[in-house]
């Protein structure tokens, strides 16, 4: 079954940074797009950044544009979120997300907190 589990939130100060990683298991991980998503505390969920499935293209959400950079290894089954210049409004719960077989396959999130 699709599986996907995120790490590498944490308690970061403004300006900090961290990268997050999300395995993936359960599918033919090169021939999907992967997804970042974000939910801050009392808010929907949103999307943060994308990524083809061979890693050549990414998008993504304006507010992280020049901060925020996805990345993918094919050959580990890894997706990645390197976060840089973090702000307190990046606050929230980070999940990976797969649309595979017209479902949507989410991780169990990683929080990650920008605070001083």
């Amino acid at each position: 079954q699709v599986q996907l589990v995120e790490s590498g939130g944490d308690l970061v100060q403004p300006g900090g940074s961290l990268n997050l990683s999300c395995a993936a298991s359960g599918f033919t991980f090169n021939r999907y797009a992967m997804f970042w998503y974000r939910q801050p505390p009392g808010k929907e969920r949103d999307l943060v950044a994308a990524i083809t499935s061979d890693g050549t293209s990414t998008t993504y959400e304006d507010s992280v544009k020049g901060r925020f950079t996805m990345s993918r290894d094919n050959a580990k089954n890894m997706v990645y979120l390197q976060m840089n210049n973090l702000e307190a409004e990046d606050t929230g719960v980070y999940f990976c997300m797969v649309h595979y077989f017209r479902t949507n396959y989410w991780g169990q999130g990683t929080q990650v907190t920008v605070s001083s």
